[in-house]
This record gives C-alpha cells, sequence and structure tokens, in this order.
C-alpha cells in the first residue's frame, strides 16, 4: 500500500500525458501516440523536471506499465491464424531478422556503439518497433534514456517507409492487382505496426483493393512479432552469462533475470487462440489489445520525462546511422528473399 501511494503522483502524470498524446496518435496515425507521447514527456522535463515525489510513480510506469503492455499485447495474437496464413511469409522474416541483427552487431562493433542502444535499434528494427523495443528493454536492463534514444531512431525511419514504400512498391513492379506482394513487403521491411498499416492502407487507396493488402501485412507483422519470445529469452541468457563473467561468481542466475512477462505474453495468445477456436468471437479481445497500446503510450510519457532531449540529440548520430543500415538491409533482402521465392 505505501509503494502503491508513492507511485500515485508519478502514475498520474504519465495518465495526464497519455490521454492527449493517444488521442493526436489517431489524427495523426503516422507519427503514434507513443511517439507523440515520448516528445511530450521530454518537452515538459526541460520545463518540469521530475521530483523526488514524482520519480517512484514515473520509474514504476516506465517499468513495470511497460512489461503489462507487452502481456497485453499477447491478446492480439491467434496464433493459429499466424501458422496458417504466415507460413508463406516466414522464410522472409527470419531472414529479414538476422540480416538487421547482424548488421547491428557488426556496427555495433566497428563504430563503438553502446551495446544496449544498438540492441534496442537492431532488435526494433528487425522484429516489431516499439513493442519489440519495449519487450527487450527490461531483459538487457537498458535505462530510459537508451530506450527513448531507439525509439527515435525507429520512429524516423518508421516515417519514411510508411510514406516512401508505396511509391517504391510501384517502381519495383509489385502486382496492382493483387496486393499479397506489397502486403508481405510492407509487414516484413517496416517495423512498427502503425507504419505498416499505413504504407497497407496507402497501397489499398491507390489500387481499390479494400483491405486486401492491409489485411496481409498486418498478419504477416504479427507473425514477426513472435520473434520476441526466442530474442528475449537469447538476450537473458546471455546477460545471465556475462554477469556471471564479470562477478566471477556462480550466484547470477537465469532465473533472476529471466523475463517471466514474456511467458504471460504467450500465456494471452495462447488464451487467445483456444477461445477463438471454441467460438468466443475475437472482438472480446479487443479491449485488452486496446488497453495494450495505452499502455504503451503510458510507458512512453515516463520514459520522455526521464530522457535529457539535449543528451539525446548530441548522442544521436551513430544510433540514426545503424538505424539506417537496418532499414535499408531489411528492405534489400525482403526484396531478394521474395523474388527467390517467387511471391514478386
Amino acid at each position: 500500500m505505501k509503494n502503491m501511494k508513492e507511485n500515485c503522483k508519478g502514475i498520474l502524470l504519465c495518465l495526464i500525458l497519455s490521454v492527449p498524446s493517444m488521442l493526436l496518435g489517431k489524427v495523426f496515425p503516422i507519427i503514434g501516440g507513443p511517439v507523440i507521447a515520448i516528445i511530450a514527456g521530454m518537452i515538459l522535463a526541460q520545463f518540469m523536471p521530475v521530483t523526488e515525489s514524482l520519480k517512484p510513480g514515473v520509474t514504476f510506469t516506465s517499468k513495470k506499465i511497460l512489461q503489462y503492455a507487452v502481456i497485453l499485447l499477447g491478446f492480439g495474437l491467434n496464433l493459429s491464424v499466424i501458422l496458417e496464413t504466415g507460413r508463406q511469409s516466414l522464410p522472409i522474416i527470419i531472414a529479414t531478422i538476422s540480416v538487421s541483427l547482424v548488421i547491428a552487431y557488426l556496427l555495433y562493433k566497428a563504430m563503438k556503439i553502446p551495446a544496449k542502444i544498438s540492441t534496442l535499434v537492431g532488435v526494433g528494427s528487425s522484429i516489431c518497433g516499439g513493442s519489440a523495443i519495449a519487450a527487450t528493454a527490461p531483459v538487457i536492463d537498458a535505462d530510459d534514456e537508451e530506450v527513448a534514444q531507439a525509439i527515435s531512431v525507429i520512429f524516423f525511419f518508421n516515417v519514411l517507409a510508411a510514406v516512401v514504400f508505396p511509391h517504391f512498391g510501384a517502381l519495383v513492379g509489385f502486382s496492382q492487382i493483387s496486393g499479397d506482394a506489397f502486403g508481405i513487403f510492407a509487414g516484413t521491411a517496416v517495423n512498427d505496426t502503425s507504419s505498416v498499416t499505413a504504407a497497407a492502407s496507402t497501397w489499398d487507396s491507390l489500387y481499390g483493393l479494400g483491405s486486401a493488402t492491409l489485411d496481409k501485412a498486418v498478419t504477416v507483422k504479427l507473425t514477426r512479432t513472435l520473434a520476441i519470445i526466442p530474442i528475449t529469452l537469447v538476450l537473458a541468457f546471455f546477460r545471465t552469462k556475462r554477469e556471471k563473467q564479470s562477478t566471477q561468481s556462480n550466484k547470477v542466475s537465469l532465473k533472476k533475470i529471466f523475463p517471466f512477462f514474456i511467458l504471460y505474453f504467450v500465456a494471452a495468445s495462447v488464451i487467445t487462440t483456444v477461445a477463438v477456436a471454441a467460438g468466443v468471437p475475437a472482438s472480446v479481445f479487443s479491449p485488452f489489445k486496446e488497453l495494450s497500446k495505452f499502455f504503451i503510450i503510458m510507458a512512453m510519457a515516463a520514459i520522455g520525462l526521464n530522457t535529457d532531449i539535449v543528451k539525446l540529440v548530441k548522442t544521436g548520430g551513430k544510433p540514426i546511422l545503424m538505424g539506417l543500415c537496418c532499414w535499408v538491409g531489411i528492405t534489400g533482402v525482403s526484396l531478394i528473399m521474395q523474388h527467390l521465392l517467387g511471391l514478386w
């Protein structure tokens, strides 16, 4: 009860920032509520730094509520649908994720970019943007400034992809009769759900395809989301191993660092899959998905409040270059794989 009282003021501040951010995100979907919230938090922090009375609640929101958001995200995943319709895109997803992570690792070594930022940018680029960063940050113990930096990089290339890719798709000759080819491309080459939706919807509008491209792109994107599970588990294992070596002790255990919230994420996905198979309408789980989105916005507001925007701008060059290289690599591999598999 004492902890709850300590947290109330900070949580309330994040909540106050989150509501208008969510509404503005619906007006400007290409930017999205989470990015608006993180920017609002950073700006407010310049004029009203987080006080000691606010700090516990802001920290709770940026850490714990972020994990709750990932858990609730699981209610948006019907595993049977994903496995059925995402099968053809699986080789492309594996290839793009692998390439992005390899590029991030090589640039981390070559350019001496901090390890945690490199991991967050690599994972965010290759899997599903903000959601992947939200899931990975607690596992590698990234601080709020590192999360803010990674989110900023991902946001920049999200917007670029949403604007450029529909025209790029026409240029390279994707079918304008069927939305499948561009849907798979958008689902594998664009990293955040909001930008995937924006790019796919634009393609549908340009060529009068209803929602065919959007449906395909979102299914592929949800299939990518499942990669959160193995990635976070592998990162937890390596963090345990690294901490054992640094402390020269065997007392550091995987159990201590293990991301248990990922198990709850899986459980939520299984519940959704079983319930829908038993005849429960998928719409029943919509409130959980909406709450997940709102929790992410709240967490981003908290992260913004804990971030020094001046320092973020000064140190942003190398992570942006890494994000660009990951983005170009993913785009190229997606096109090559589609061509090799005869999907384009």
